[in-house]
């Protein structure tokens, strides 16, 4: 009995010590801020640990909703005590019931962040989609599956995804593009707000095609385009006519004769491995198999969320979410739907949301994070937000571009109206650094690799954008001289090429608007911007373009020119390399009473039989010297075929160019380096490591993703 009783006491001590232990683990946990979350989690365990323990009555938490809520409380009931509370992530597919949504309650401070970051060495991924399972395979090879929330009208997709590879719908034609055989007026359903019908060649639309309102026209202008679904179709007469309409009657929204057009979500033209249709009356979801694919071994997502992860601070009540933390997680699979209304924006499609939205949100970080397969915007920083940070992220596959900053208020477009007064409401310090932004525009071609619109004080550096059909960065939403916010900016150091490939016109790898003093675009390496029909140039100042200076830019194979001013004022080009333009080289469209810009000690090379100067040169108001000329060794002219001699005398300009070889190492290889004797180094021109631009970081996160099918390319 004695011995009994010595038993029960040393067991009740050792039981009481492993109590005491695992409180004081605890204490340690909750003084270090961890919670872990994990796709074998639960979130009625404590979060506390990485992974299920032995019994399964404890481990990491299932969602970072409830993380998040359990963050809350404890910032609500004893702050973060100075640390930074931190939640891990372990890898795997998280999908989201919800966006997940960041209050002004859910902050940290500067001293002690809220980090929600991946588990080392581990990569997970918050969807807001669905995994598309219970495949019925028919005889002729074709999967399809019933969903349910489909048929009662809860949900509709216009994306689907399929080993991390965006899918398309079926289209007509399944290669090229259909032309606008007559411009015609607008229906009384337009309400004059803009166009909504045109007429087409013979059985290029049918009236007969099932859920023929489900079926989009997609029609070209000249930088835009608009996706609108059908109402109705006039075969006798050959008249389509659309549910909603274009953005105004302006030429640039008018649907033109001879513009191209395709038709999209056309069940019957269901025929390319690949391809799928979304029934939507009866909820069948229909696929056509790739070789090799197979419904055991083949992931399938459906988005269902528009937006992933909201940061959302209260402007007018001054409230602000601030110092969240986001570290090496993926964001992926958003949704856009199209609307009766569809989808047509004048310029740049910012009116589009994005999967990654903040208003009101400042001193965030997102480092090492990825966002792709999505339906708009990557992200989207708008009125509120200072002081946020992009660091070393990667934004692939994107229904239209990768990061807006700033606003363009609904009040007008284009004008002063549109230029925010409230100053807390401005948009500005914003850093995009060292980020991959590729395959875009592949819903709404004229997204933006990066808009930067009333917002001023932004960094944009060192990163890599390419595989776009529209501008990569552009700075500023003001068409004039009026007041514009988007001043001091910095885009350098990048890495830009394959802009446009043909599908959308009067665009730049560098586009800029509005009064902007203080703006620098410098160090970058632009190349291969190809536009459909006119434009396509490296550095573009387009309308009221003021105080922006272009220094150290390589710039090589745009289909337009290297350099183009639309109009603008006292802006500097200096410094660069301009080489092998396809119209012409250097681009001047209107001609001002005052100075346009100036151009000097600038190296420029072709070989084609292009000019050196197109457009309108007919005044003095700009300023040309000290730059090397040199068209492969023909004859260099100036406008009115002056030779330099003659352009020096009649004209006052370029008095200390020349016309000789720059002595490159191997232009047709790309090697711009000077050799020791150039004759630029004589003009004083500088030479300067374009080597430099581009990402500084490995790609370390979209190695898993198949290249990205094009959209618009005849695919």
């Amino acid at each position: 009995m004695e011995n009994l009783s010595r038993l029960l006491t040393q067991k009740a001590t050792a039981g009481m010590f492993g109590v005491v232990l695992l409180l004081q683990c605890l204490a340690l946990s909750v003084s270090a801020a961890d919670l872990f979350v994990a796709t074998n989690g639960n979130d009625a365990w404590s979060g506390a640990i990485a992974e299920p323990n032995a019994d399964g009555t404890d481990g990491p938490l299932a969602t970072v909703a409830t993380a998040q809520e359990r963050v809350r409380t404890l910032l609500e009931k004893s702050g973060s005590q100075g640390l930074p509370i931190r939640v891990l992530v372990r890898g795997g597919l998280y999908e989201l019931d919800a966006p997940l949504e960041f209050a002004p309650e859910d902050s940290g401070t500067a001293a002690a962040p809220v980090v929600y970051q991946a588990f080392e060495g581990e990569r997970p991924i918050l969807s807001g989609g669905r995994r598309i399972t219970d495949w019925r395979v028919g005889e002729d090879g074709r999967w399809e599956t019933t969903l349910d929330a489909v048929r009662a009208g809860e949900w509709t997709f216009s994306q689907l995804f399929v080993d991390q590879q965006r899918r398309f719908r079926p289209r007509l034609p399944q290669e090229g593009y259909y032309s606008i055989a007559r411009k015609l007026d607008p229906s009384e359903a337009a309400g004059g707000r803009g166009h909504d019908q045109f007429g087409f060649e013979e059985g290029q639309v049918r009236a007969d095609w099932a859920n023929l309102k489900d079926v989009e026209v997609f029609a070209f202008h000249h930088w835009a385009a608009s996706r609108l679904a059908i109402a109705e179709v006039d075969v006798e007469e050959r008249v389509v006519r659309m549910q909603g309409h274009t953005t105004g009657d302006s030429n640039w929204a008018q649907l033109l004769q001879g513009h191209r057009f395709f038709l999209e979500n056309v069940k019957e033209a269901l025929e390319l491995p690949g391809q799928w249709y979304l029934d939507r009356p009866t909820g069948v979801l229909t696929y056509l198999p790739r070789s090799g694919e197979t419904p055991a071994r083949t992931e399938v997502i459906a988005p269902r969320l528009q937006h992933l992860l909201l940061l959302r601070g209260d402007v007018e009540a001054r409230a602000w979410v601030r110092h969240i933390h986001f570290r090496g997680l993926t964001f992926a699979h958003s949704n856009w739907a199209i609307t009766p209304s569809g989808q047509s924006f004048p310029q740049a499609e910012i009116n589009l949301g994005a999967a990654v939205a903040a208003m009101g949100a400042r001193d965030l970080l997102f480092e090492d994070c990825a966002v792709r397969h999505v339906g708009e915007y990557a992200m989207g920083f708008g009125p509120g937000c200072r002081d946020n940070r992009v660091l070393g992220c990667e934004l692939v596959d994107l229904g239209a571009g990768g990061i807006k900053i700033g606003s363009a208020l609904p009040t007008g477009w284009g004008n002063t109206l549109s230029v925010p007064q409230d100053e807390e409401a401005l948009v500005s310090h914003h850093t995009v650094e060292d980020c991959l932004i590729a395959h875009a525009g592949r819903l709404h071609p004229a997204g933006i690799g990066v808009w930067v619109g009333h917002s001023p004080y932004n960094v944009v550096r060192h990163n890599d954008v390419y595989d776009l059909y529209y501008s990569a960065f552009s700075l500023g939403w003001v068409w004039g001289y009026s007041g514009s916010k988007a001043h001091h900016n910095e885009v350098g150091f990048n890495h830009a090429h394959h802009i446009g490939q043909g599908v959308l016109s009067d665009m730049g790898c560098i586009y800029t608007l509005g009064i902007s003093p203080g703006t620098t675009i410098h160090d970058n390496h632009f190349h291969d911007v190809i536009s459909y029909d006119y434009g396509g140039w490296g550095l573009y100042t387009d309308e009221g373009s003021t105080g922006v200076e272009m220094r150290n830019n390589l710039v090589y194979r745009c289909s337009r020119g290297g350099f183009h001013q639309h109009y603008g004022k006292e802006n500097m080009i200096a410094n660069n390399i301009l080489a092998y333009g396809g119209e012409h080289q250097l681009q001047r469209t209107r001609t001002e009473e005052h100075l346009s810009f100036t151009f000097e000690r600038n190296i420029v090379l072709w070989d084609n039989d292009s000019p050196l100067l197109g457009s309108n040169w007919n005044d003095d108001n700009f300023k040309l010297d000290y730059n090397l000329y040199w068209h492969a060794g023909k004859r260099v002219t100036f406008p009115g075929g002056l030779s330099l001699e003659q352009w020096r005398e009649e004209r006052g300009q370029d008095l200390h160019s020349v016309i000789a070889d720059p002595l490159f190492e191997n232009p047709a290889a790309d090697d711009y380096r000077l050799k020791p004797d150039s004759p630029a180094l004589e003009l004083g021109f500088e030479p300067f490591d374009y080597k430099r631009a581009g990402r500084r970081k490995p790609v370390v996160l979209t190695k898993d993703i198949p290249p990205v099918p094009a959209a618009f390319k005849g695919r």
